[in-house]
Protein backbone atom coordinates (compact mmCIF):
# COMPACT_ATOMS: atom_id res chain seq x y z
CA UNK A 1 0.00 0.00 0.00
CA UNK A 2 1.29 3.27 -0.99
CA UNK A 3 2.81 5.71 1.55
CA UNK A 4 0.36 8.78 2.77
CA UNK A 5 1.06 11.87 0.93
CA UNK A 6 -0.06 14.00 4.33
CA UNK A 7 -0.83 12.76 7.62
CA UNK A 8 -2.18 15.31 10.00
CA UNK A 9 -2.31 13.21 13.98
CA UNK A 10 -4.04 15.36 16.55
CA UNK A 11 -3.28 18.75 15.35
CA UNK A 12 -3.64 21.37 17.39
CA UNK A 13 -3.68 25.12 17.40
CA UNK A 14 -4.71 28.04 20.22
CA UNK A 15 -4.05 31.80 19.97
CA UNK A 16 -4.08 32.48 24.08
CA UNK A 17 -7.20 31.42 24.67
CA UNK A 18 -8.65 30.80 21.55
CA UNK A 19 -8.48 27.06 20.11
CA UNK A 20 -8.82 27.79 16.31
CA UNK A 21 -7.77 23.92 15.48
CA UNK A 22 -8.54 20.93 17.75
CA UNK A 23 -7.76 17.73 17.07
CA UNK A 24 -7.60 17.22 13.39
CA UNK A 25 -7.06 14.12 11.77
CA UNK A 26 -6.74 13.31 8.26
CA UNK A 27 -5.14 11.33 5.95
CA UNK A 28 -4.30 11.86 2.32
CA UNK A 29 -3.63 10.04 -0.48
CA UNK A 30 -0.61 10.62 -2.55
CA UNK A 31 -2.25 12.49 -5.84
CA UNK A 32 -5.63 13.17 -4.05
CA UNK A 33 -7.08 16.53 -4.14
CA UNK A 34 -8.54 17.45 -1.20
CA UNK A 35 -10.47 20.56 -0.41
CA UNK A 36 -11.01 22.09 3.86
CA UNK A 37 -14.00 23.55 3.57
CA UNK A 38 -15.82 25.48 5.96
CA UNK A 39 -17.19 28.83 6.84
CA UNK A 40 -14.77 31.64 7.88
CA UNK A 41 -13.41 30.94 11.47
CA UNK A 42 -13.77 27.32 11.04
CA UNK A 43 -9.85 26.72 11.15
CA UNK A 44 -9.66 25.73 7.58
CA UNK A 45 -6.92 28.06 6.54
CA UNK A 46 -5.20 28.21 10.28
CA UNK A 47 -4.57 24.35 9.22
CA UNK A 48 -3.13 24.81 6.09
CA UNK A 49 -0.98 27.41 7.00
CA UNK A 50 0.25 24.53 9.78
CA UNK A 51 0.90 22.10 6.91
CA UNK A 52 3.05 24.75 5.08
CA UNK A 53 5.25 25.90 8.33
CA UNK A 54 3.54 29.74 8.11
CA UNK A 55 2.11 28.41 11.59
CA UNK A 56 3.29 26.47 14.43
CA UNK A 57 1.24 24.03 15.79
CA UNK A 58 0.32 24.02 19.68
CA UNK A 59 -0.46 20.04 19.49
CA UNK A 60 -0.26 16.98 17.38
CA UNK A 61 2.28 16.25 14.42
CA UNK A 62 2.49 16.94 10.57
CA UNK A 63 3.85 13.91 8.71
CA UNK A 64 4.52 14.81 4.82
CA UNK A 65 5.98 11.67 2.83
CA UNK A 66 6.13 9.70 5.97
CA UNK A 67 8.65 12.25 7.51
CA UNK A 68 7.66 14.63 11.06
CA UNK A 69 7.74 18.38 10.01
CA UNK A 70 6.56 19.73 12.91
CA UNK A 71 10.11 21.23 13.96
CA UNK A 72 11.19 21.81 9.92
CA UNK A 73 11.03 25.24 8.55
CA UNK A 74 8.59 26.51 5.77
CA UNK A 75 11.56 26.71 2.76
CA UNK A 76 12.18 22.96 4.17
CA UNK A 77 9.14 21.15 3.75
CA UNK A 78 9.18 21.17 0.26
CA UNK A 79 5.52 22.35 -0.42
CA UNK A 80 4.37 24.54 -3.17
CA UNK A 81 1.70 27.35 -1.76
CA UNK A 82 -0.22 29.47 -3.88
CA UNK A 83 -1.90 32.35 -2.28
CA UNK A 84 -5.86 34.55 -3.23
CA UNK A 85 -3.31 37.75 -3.72
CA UNK A 86 -1.08 35.76 -6.27
CA UNK A 87 2.20 37.19 -3.78
CA UNK A 88 4.03 37.61 -7.76
CA UNK A 89 7.23 39.88 -7.48
CA UNK A 90 6.09 42.86 -9.03
CA UNK A 91 10.24 44.06 -10.32
CA UNK A 92 10.54 40.29 -12.04
CA UNK A 93 8.63 38.81 -15.26
CA UNK A 94 6.36 36.20 -15.09
CA UNK A 95 9.16 33.94 -16.60
CA UNK A 96 11.36 35.19 -14.08
CA UNK A 97 8.46 34.64 -11.08
CA UNK A 98 8.24 30.76 -12.50
CA UNK A 99 11.99 30.44 -12.13
CA UNK A 100 12.48 32.04 -8.77
CA UNK A 101 12.34 28.67 -6.33
CA UNK A 102 14.31 27.03 -9.08
CA UNK A 103 17.09 29.38 -8.37
CA UNK A 104 16.73 29.45 -4.42
CA UNK A 105 17.11 25.36 -4.62
CA UNK A 106 20.23 26.33 -6.66
CA UNK A 107 18.81 24.64 -9.93
CA UNK A 108 21.33 25.01 -13.21
CA UNK A 109 20.53 27.47 -15.74
CA UNK A 110 19.76 25.29 -18.81
CA UNK A 111 17.57 23.22 -16.40
CA UNK A 112 15.64 26.35 -15.00
CA UNK A 113 14.80 27.51 -18.50
CA UNK A 114 13.29 24.49 -20.02
CA UNK A 115 11.38 23.83 -16.58
CA UNK A 116 10.14 27.44 -16.87
CA UNK A 117 9.43 26.97 -20.76
CA UNK A 118 7.52 23.95 -19.77
CA UNK A 119 5.34 25.59 -17.04
CA UNK A 120 4.20 28.70 -19.26
CA UNK A 121 2.89 26.18 -22.13
CA UNK A 122 1.28 24.13 -19.15
CA UNK A 123 -0.73 26.97 -18.45
CA UNK A 124 -1.17 28.13 -21.43
CA UNK A 125 0.94 31.68 -21.26
CA UNK A 126 3.70 30.62 -23.41
CA UNK A 127 4.16 33.80 -25.50
CA UNK A 128 4.20 36.26 -22.33
CA UNK A 129 6.87 35.04 -20.08
CA UNK A 130 8.93 38.67 -21.04
CA UNK A 131 5.64 40.21 -19.17
CA UNK A 132 5.33 42.16 -15.68
CA UNK A 133 2.48 41.13 -13.27
CA UNK A 134 1.39 44.64 -14.39
CA UNK A 135 0.81 43.17 -17.57
CA UNK A 136 -1.33 40.16 -17.20
CA UNK A 137 -4.93 40.01 -16.53
CA UNK A 138 -6.39 38.72 -12.50
CA UNK A 139 -6.07 35.22 -14.61
CA UNK A 140 -2.85 35.40 -16.09
CA UNK A 141 -1.69 35.96 -12.65
CA UNK A 142 -3.35 33.27 -11.23
CA UNK A 143 -2.01 31.25 -13.82
CA UNK A 144 1.45 32.26 -13.43
CA UNK A 145 1.54 32.15 -9.58
CA UNK A 146 0.03 28.02 -10.01
CA UNK A 147 2.98 27.75 -12.63
CA UNK A 148 5.54 29.06 -10.15
CA UNK A 149 4.51 26.94 -7.61
CA UNK A 150 4.58 23.69 -9.82
CA UNK A 151 7.35 24.28 -11.69
CA UNK A 152 9.88 22.54 -8.46
CA UNK A 153 7.84 19.76 -8.70
CA UNK A 154 6.92 19.94 -4.78
CA UNK A 155 5.53 16.85 -2.68
CA UNK A 156 2.28 19.10 -1.85
CA UNK A 157 0.39 22.11 -3.54
CA UNK A 158 -1.40 24.04 -0.90
CA UNK A 159 -3.89 26.66 -2.35
CA UNK A 160 -5.69 28.87 -0.28
CA UNK A 161 -8.82 30.47 -1.78
CA UNK A 162 -6.69 31.04 -4.89
CA UNK A 163 -9.82 31.86 -6.99
CA UNK A 164 -11.59 34.22 -4.65
CA UNK A 165 -10.59 37.65 -6.42
CA UNK A 166 -11.82 36.53 -9.45
CA UNK A 167 -14.87 37.00 -11.05
CA UNK A 168 -17.48 34.07 -11.35
CA UNK A 169 -16.65 33.89 -15.18
CA UNK A 170 -13.34 33.21 -15.17
CA UNK A 171 -13.53 31.57 -11.56
CA UNK A 172 -15.52 28.69 -13.08
CA UNK A 173 -13.20 28.60 -16.20
CA UNK A 174 -9.86 28.50 -13.78
CA UNK A 175 -11.76 25.57 -11.60
CA UNK A 176 -11.28 23.02 -14.56
CA UNK A 177 -8.14 23.98 -15.08
CA UNK A 178 -6.30 23.91 -12.02
CA UNK A 179 -8.14 20.61 -11.75
CA UNK A 180 -6.64 19.10 -15.13
CA UNK A 181 -3.31 20.45 -14.22
CA UNK A 182 -3.53 19.58 -11.01
CA UNK A 183 -4.36 15.75 -12.48
CA UNK A 184 -2.57 15.88 -15.40
CA UNK A 185 1.07 16.27 -12.67
CA UNK A 186 -0.38 13.50 -10.41
CA UNK A 187 0.07 16.38 -7.82
CA UNK A 188 -1.83 16.19 -4.35
CA UNK A 189 -3.44 19.05 -3.40
CA UNK A 190 -4.51 20.67 -0.17
CA UNK A 191 -7.28 23.49 -1.03
CA UNK A 192 -8.61 25.97 0.86
CA UNK A 193 -12.22 27.77 0.34
CA UNK A 194 -15.12 28.73 1.75
CA UNK A 195 -17.46 27.66 -1.73
CA UNK A 196 -18.96 24.48 -1.64
CA UNK A 197 -19.49 24.27 -5.54
CA UNK A 198 -15.96 25.25 -5.66
CA UNK A 199 -15.53 22.34 -3.63
CA UNK A 200 -18.07 19.90 -5.21
CA UNK A 201 -16.75 20.16 -8.39
CA UNK A 202 -12.85 20.09 -7.70
CA UNK A 203 -12.26 18.02 -5.14
CA UNK A 204 -11.73 13.81 -4.87
CA UNK A 205 -13.08 14.27 -0.94
CA UNK A 206 -13.76 17.39 1.12
CA UNK A 207 -13.27 17.93 4.80
CA UNK A 208 -16.10 19.64 6.43
CA UNK A 209 -14.75 22.09 9.05
CA UNK A 210 -16.83 23.27 12.37
CA UNK A 211 -15.00 25.37 15.03
CA UNK A 212 -11.88 24.27 14.80
CA UNK A 213 -12.87 20.15 14.26
CA UNK A 214 -13.18 17.99 10.96
CA UNK A 215 -17.24 17.53 10.92
CA UNK A 216 -17.08 15.02 7.94
CA UNK A 217 -14.68 13.83 5.49
CA UNK A 218 -15.80 11.97 2.44
CA UNK A 219 -16.65 12.57 -1.33
CA UNK A 220 -19.42 15.47 -2.40
CA UNK A 221 -22.03 12.35 -2.89
CA UNK A 222 -21.23 11.64 1.00
CA UNK A 223 -21.72 14.66 2.30
CA UNK A 224 -24.65 15.88 0.02
CA UNK A 225 -26.46 12.17 0.23
CA UNK A 226 -25.19 11.08 4.15
CA UNK A 227 -24.35 13.83 5.82
CA UNK A 228 -23.35 12.88 10.03
CA UNK A 229 -24.83 15.96 11.26
CA UNK A 230 -27.64 18.68 10.89
CA UNK A 231 -24.49 21.22 10.51
CA UNK A 232 -23.38 19.42 7.04
CA UNK A 233 -26.64 18.83 6.08
CA UNK A 234 -27.45 22.30 6.64
CA UNK A 235 -23.97 24.09 5.28
CA UNK A 236 -23.76 21.64 1.93
CA UNK A 237 -26.79 22.32 -0.56
CA UNK A 238 -30.06 23.95 -0.24
CA UNK A 239 -32.23 22.10 2.85
CA UNK A 240 -35.56 22.44 3.66
CA UNK A 241 -34.67 21.56 7.70
CA UNK A 242 -37.70 20.25 9.67
CA UNK A 243 -37.24 19.64 13.42
CA UNK A 244 -39.27 17.65 15.88
CA UNK A 245 -38.56 14.38 18.21
CA UNK A 246 -37.60 10.78 17.80
CA UNK A 247 -39.60 7.86 17.51
CA UNK A 248 -39.56 4.74 16.83
CA UNK A 249 -42.39 2.21 15.60
CA UNK A 250 -43.24 -1.52 15.92
CA UNK A 251 -42.22 -2.47 12.07
CA UNK A 252 -38.72 -1.27 12.86
CA UNK A 253 -40.03 2.11 10.97
CA UNK A 254 -38.64 5.80 12.69
CA UNK A 255 -40.77 8.68 13.23
CA UNK A 256 -40.06 12.29 13.31
CA UNK A 257 -42.60 14.06 15.20
CA UNK A 258 -43.13 17.94 15.41
CA UNK A 259 -46.06 20.42 14.06
CA UNK A 260 -46.58 17.32 11.61
CA UNK A 261 -44.99 13.19 11.69
CA UNK A 262 -42.81 12.31 9.12
CA UNK A 263 -42.03 8.69 8.75
CA UNK A 264 -38.43 7.93 7.75
CA UNK A 265 -36.42 5.07 6.20
CA UNK A 266 -34.23 3.81 9.12
CA UNK A 267 -31.20 3.56 6.84
CA UNK A 268 -31.58 7.46 6.47
CA UNK A 269 -30.80 8.11 9.89
CA UNK A 270 -27.49 9.46 10.10
CA UNK A 271 -27.80 8.82 14.51
CA UNK A 272 -29.16 5.03 14.75
CA UNK A 273 -27.96 5.52 18.65
CA UNK A 274 -30.87 8.14 19.29
CA UNK A 275 -33.25 7.76 22.41
CA UNK A 276 -37.04 7.83 21.62
CA UNK A 277 -37.86 11.67 22.48
CA UNK A 278 -34.73 12.84 21.48
CA UNK A 279 -34.51 16.39 19.30
CA UNK A 280 -34.63 14.93 15.77
CA UNK A 281 -34.49 16.78 12.70
CA UNK A 282 -35.74 15.73 9.25
CA UNK A 283 -33.80 17.22 6.16
CA UNK A 284 -34.72 17.43 2.90
CA UNK A 285 -33.42 18.02 -0.62
CA UNK A 286 -35.47 19.99 -2.50
CA UNK A 287 -35.15 17.95 -5.60
CA UNK A 288 -36.00 15.13 -4.14
CA UNK A 289 -39.96 16.90 -3.05
CA UNK A 290 -42.63 14.87 -4.97
CA UNK A 291 -46.39 16.29 -4.52
CA UNK A 292 -48.78 12.79 -4.25
CA UNK A 293 -52.14 13.15 -4.31
CA UNK A 294 -53.09 12.11 -0.69
CA UNK A 295 -53.96 7.88 -0.95
CA UNK A 296 -54.04 5.35 1.64
CA UNK A 297 -51.33 4.00 -0.49
CA UNK A 298 -49.25 7.68 0.00
CA UNK A 299 -50.05 8.41 3.56
CA UNK A 300 -47.13 6.64 5.64
CA UNK A 301 -44.99 8.86 3.57
CA UNK A 302 -46.89 12.45 4.11
CA UNK A 303 -47.74 14.73 7.25
CA UNK A 304 -50.65 13.59 8.50
CA UNK A 305 -50.98 16.10 10.89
Amino acid sequence: MARPALVLRGLRKAFGDVVAVDGVDLEVRQGEFITLLGPSGSGKTTTLRMIAGFTKQSGGTIEIDGVDMSQVPPHHRDVGMIFQNYALFPHLTAAQNIAFPLEMRGTPRAEIDRRVAEALELVKLGGLGRRYPRELSGGQQQRIAFARAVVFKPRLLLMDEPLGALDKKLREALQLEVMHISRQLGATVIYVTHDQEEALVMSDRIAIFNTGQIEQLGTGEDLYDRPVSLFVADFIGESNILRGRFERIGDGGVLVRGLARWRVDPAQVARASLADGAPAAVVVRPERLRIMRRTDEASADVPDE
